[in-house]
């Protein structure tokens, strides 16, 4: 199966970095829930890394684009992360704007690497306290899984308070 070009920069990125991970081939997924369910007996939707893009805007700027990075089974506060950010709009990313700043990626499919996009990556606690975390890889039919520390270590994240 064919699967899109990030898929195979995340596999060297690790391998290159000689990290444990493991991966999975599954349906084509859309919703964190789905995902688990795929994935049921492995990891759980707690594990999972769902990565959002959302579009902010500060006073007198242009809009840009940032990632956030939760628990599966979590709702990010928007109110917080304005706050965080010091915004005064946020939205999520439509999806022409997520497929343009990922090159192609669909929602649902973007992995948690925002740092190969350009993009800052601020990442909840709590998805941390898994001692590894699961994620779909750039395609919503490839999952990987690896140690959140290793996560940490190479997308060197914001680590913030993000949901409710």
């Amino acid at each position: 199966m064919t699967y899109h070009p990030t898929v195979q920069t995340i596999l060297l990125l690790l391998k290159n970095h000689s990290l444990w991970f493991e991966t999975f081939e599954h349906e084509p997924v859309r919703t964190s829930y789905e995902a688990a369910h795929i994935r049921e007996g492995h990891y759980t939707l707690n594990q999972g890394a769902k990565a959002l893009i959302v579009r902010v805007k500060k006073s007198g700027t242009e809009p840009f684009f940032v990632m956030l990075v939760l628990s599966g089974d979590s709702r990010f506060d928007g109110k917080k992360v304005k706050k965080l950010l010091n915004v005064r709009d946020i939205r999520f990313a439509t999806t022409e704007e997520v497929a343009d700043v990922t090159k192609g990626i669909e929602p649902g499919g973007v992995p948690p690497f925002g740092n190969l996009f350009g993009l800052d990556v601020l990442v909840d606690p709590q998805l941390l306290k898994n001692e590894m975390i699961i994620f779909n890889a750039g395609d919503r039919s490839y999952s990987i899984a690896m140690k959140s520390d290793d996560y940490i270590a190479l997308v060197q994240p914001r680590i913030e308070h993000l949901c409710r």
